[in-house]
C-alpha cells in the first residue's frame, strides 16, 4: 500500500491561509482591531515647506479646537528625537529646521479622526524660507549628499574606452514610484500596566519599530511590544518608515494613558513617505565591431531625501547589479547619494537593482543600434561565461550559470526571429503604430547586503492534542509568508497543515528578527522553522524511545502519528 502523503507539505499547492478570510472581507488588518475603551485619533502637523528654518510655533488654535485632547512637539519626548533605521538623522518631529514639504513638526489626539485631522491644519508656523535642492542634478551642483560617495573598479576602464573601435556616451534618467500599498500607514499604541506599551503597526519589521518605539519613549525593549498580523501590502515601503507612525501614536499614547490609534489618509501617506529611488545615469562606453563591450563607466547618482534611511545599501544594490547579466572586463561605477529636500525615499522591490541594471540595458540596446545588430545577439555576446569570464565586479564568481540555457531555449520557443522579422515588415509599412519584441534577462542578487541580516527565529509548540503553534520573525503582507513556513513544518513533522495555527509576528515571541525584505523571507524563517521542527522531533524520538524501550531508529512521524 503506499504510504500517505500529509496535506498541505512542501511542494502542494494549497490555498493562501487567509485567502477564504481576505475574500468575505473577515481578516484583520491594524485597523480592524477591536478598539479598547476611550482610544483618541492622531493626526500629524506637518511641513508646508521644502526647505526653511523655524521661526516661531503657534499651537493655540490646534490646543483649543474642538475634541482636542493633548498635543506634542519634540519637547514632549522623553527619549531620543529619532526613528532613523541606520543612522540617526531621521528627527520624529522637526525643531529648528524642516527639510521637506510634509516634514512631521507636531501631533495632536483627539477624540474622533476628523476633530484630529481638523485640529492639526490650525497650527500658525513661521517660516524663513531656503534654498531647497528637489533633484539629483541640483544637488550634485551643489555636492550636496547623504552619505560618501562610493566608487567600484576592475580593469583600467579609461584605457579600454580610449582604445575601442567604438564609443558612445549617453544619458539615463530613471524615474521613482510610490509603492501604493492599499493599507496605507497606520499604528495603534496601547499603554498597558507598568508604563509598558503595546504597538499593533502594519510593518515589515516589528524589531526595529520596537526598538524605534523604546528609543523615543526612554523605556527599554522588553516594555514594547510590537505586533503585526498581516499588512495590506508594503513592497519595501514599510520596511523602515512605519517607525515614524508608530512612534508619535506611543508618545502620545504614554502622554495621555489612552489607546492611540494614527491612521494617515492616502494623500498625506503619499507626502510623508519615501518612493523608489529615481537616479540620473551617464555612461561612457567603448566596444569592438561585434558588440562586445571593452570598457564601460558609469556615473549612477540616486536621488536619496533628506537622510540616509535605506540609502547606502540601496545605491550599493544599484552598482552590484550594473553588470545584470554581462562580463565587464573593465569597468568603474561611481555612486553618489544625493541629498534633496525631498522626502526620504526608501525600500521598493528591486532595492536599487532595476536601477543599475537599467543602465547596462540601455548600454547593450545603443551597441546594438549603432552596429545594426540584434540587442539579443549583442546580450548573448556579452554574457557571463561557463568557465572564464565568470567573476563579477565585485569578485563574486557566478556558478550554476544557466542564462545560456535560458535564453536559447526562450528563444526557440517564443519564436524570436521569425516574430522580430514580422515586426520589422509591421514597422516599414506603419508610420504611426510601431510594435517591438525585446528579450530581457536578470540576474539578482537574493538576500541582504549586511549579510548579518539573514537571520531568522521561529517558536513552535506542540500541544497534547497533537495540534501546533507556529510563529516566526517573518511578516504576511500577502505574498503567502505564513503559508510556506507553515509548510516546512508540516513536512518536517509529517502532519497535515490544517493541523497548524500561524499566529501574529509579535516581539515577545521572537526578538531581533530581521525584515521581511530582500526576497529572503520564505529562505529565512523557513529555515528557522524547519530548525524548530527538527529540534522538536529530535526531543519527542528521544523520550519515545525511552519510554518505551526501543532504538531511536524505529521511532517514526508519519500520517500524524508518532509510530513506534
Amino acid at each position: 500500500m503506499a504510504e500517505l502523503r500529509v496535506k498541505g507539505g512542501v511542494g502542494a499547492a494549497i490555498p493562501h491561509d487567509s485567502g477564504h478570510l481576505h475574500v468575505s472581507g473577515e481578516a484583520t488588518y491594524t485597523d480592524d482591531i477591536p478598539e479598547v475603551r476611550g482610544t483618541l485619533y492622531a493626526a500629524i502637523g506637518m511641513s508646508e515647506r521644502a526647505h526653511a528654518r523655524i521661526k516661531a510655533i503657534d499651537l493655540a488654535k490646534v490646543r483649543a479646537a474642538p475634541g482636542v485632547v493633548a498635543v506634542i512637539t519634540a519637547r514632549d519626548i522623553p527619549g531620543k528625537n529619532d526613528y532613523g533605521p541606520v543612522i540617526a538623522d531621521d528627527p520624529i518631529f522637526a525643531t529648528a529646521m524642516v527639510q521637506y514639504f510634509g516634514q512631521s513638526i507636531f501631533a495632536v489626539a483627539a477624540k474622533t479622526m476628523e476633530q484630529a485631522r481638523r485640529a492639526a491644519r490650525l497650527a500658525v508656523i513661521e517660516y524663513e524660507d531656503l534654498k531647497a535642492n528637489l533633484t539629483a542634478k541640483e544637488a550634485l551642483r551643489d555636492q550636496s549628499f547623504v552619505l560618501p560617495t562610493e566608487r567600484l573598479v576592475r580593469g583600467n576602464p579609461r584605457a579600454a574606452i580610449a582604445s575601442a573601435p567604438h564609443r558612445l556616451q549617453g544619458r539615463i534618467n530613471i524615474g521613482g514610484q510610490d509603492q501604493f500599498y492599499l493599507e496605507g500607514m497606520i499604528a495603534y499604541a496601547v499603554p498597558k500596566e507598568d508604563g509598558t506599551m503595546l504597538v499593533y503597526s502594519s510593518t515589515q519589521h516589528p524589531g526595529e519599530v520596537q526598538h524605534q518605539v523604546a528609543h523615543a519613549l526612554d523605556l527599554r525593549a522588553k516594555d514594547v511590544v510590537v505586533d503585526c498580523r498581516r499588512m495590506g501590502g508594503g513592497f519595501g515601503g514599510k520596511e523602515s518608515q512605519p517607525g515614524l507612525f508608530a512612534c508619535v501614536a506611543a508618545l502620545l499614547a504614554q502622554k495621555t494613558r489612552k489607546a492611540i490609534k494614527l491612521r494617515v489618509d492616502r494623500d498625506d501617506d503619499m507626502l510623508m513617505t519615501g518612493k523608489r529611488h529615481d537616479f540620473e545615469t551617464e555612461y561612457e562606453v567603448g566596444f569592438d565591431d561585434a558588440g562586445r563591450i571593452l570598457g564601460v563607466d558609469f556615473v549612477l547618482a540616486g536621488r536619496c531625501g533628506y537622510s540616509a534611511d535605506l540609502s547606502g545599501s540601496i545605491n550599493d544594490r544599484a552598482m552590484f547589479h550594473s553588470d545584470n547579466c554581462y562580463y565587464l572586463e573593465n569597468v568603474s561605477i561611481l555612486s553618489f547619494r544625493c541629498k534633496t529636500n525631498t522626502v526620504s525615499n526608501t525600500a521598493f522591490r528591486g532595492f536599487g537593482g532595476p536601477q543599475g541594471m537599467m543602465g547596462i540595458e540601455c548600454v547593450i540596446d545603443e551597441i546594438a543600434r549603432h552596429l545594426g545588430k540584434d540587442p539579443l545577439d549583442v546580450r548573448k555576446l556579452n554574457f557571463y561565461g561557463i568557465d572564464e569570464r565568470n567573476v563579477t565586479h565585485y569578485h563574486q564568481p557566478i556558478v550554476d550559470n544557466v542564462i545560456h540555457d535560458i535564453v536559447g531555449q526562450l528563444e526557440q520557443s517564443s519564436d524570436y526571429h521569425a516574430r522580430r522579422k514580422a515586426i520589422r515588415a509591421f514597422n516599414a509599412g506603419s508610420p504611426i503604430l510601431k510594435r517591438g519584441i525585446a528579450l530581457t534577462p536578470v540576474k539578482f542578487g537574493i538576500s541582504f547586503t549586511a549579510t548579518h541580516l539573514n537571520q531568522a527565529g521561529c517558536l513552535l509548540h506542540i500541544y497534547t492534542d497533537g495540534t501546533l503553534m507556529l510563529n516566526h520573525g517573518g511578516t504576511e503582507m500577502g505574498q503567502g509568508l505564513f503559508t510556506k513556513v507553515a509548510q516546512v513544518v508540516a513536512e518536517e513533522l509529517q502532519v497535515d497543515i490544517d493541523r497548524i495555527r500561524i499566529t501574529a509576528s509579535d516581539t515577545s515571541k521572537v526578538p531581533n528578527a530581521s525584515a521581511t525584505a530582500a526576497s529572503s523571507g520564505a529562505d529565512i524563517n523557513g529555515k528557522a522553522a524547519q530548525a524548530a521542527a527538527v529540534a522538536l522531533r529530535e526531543r519527542l524520538t528521544q523520550f519515545a524511545a525511552e519510554h518505551f524501550k526501543v532504538a531511536p531508529e524505529s521511532v517514526t512521524f508519519r500520517n500524524n502519528q508518532v509510530q513506534v
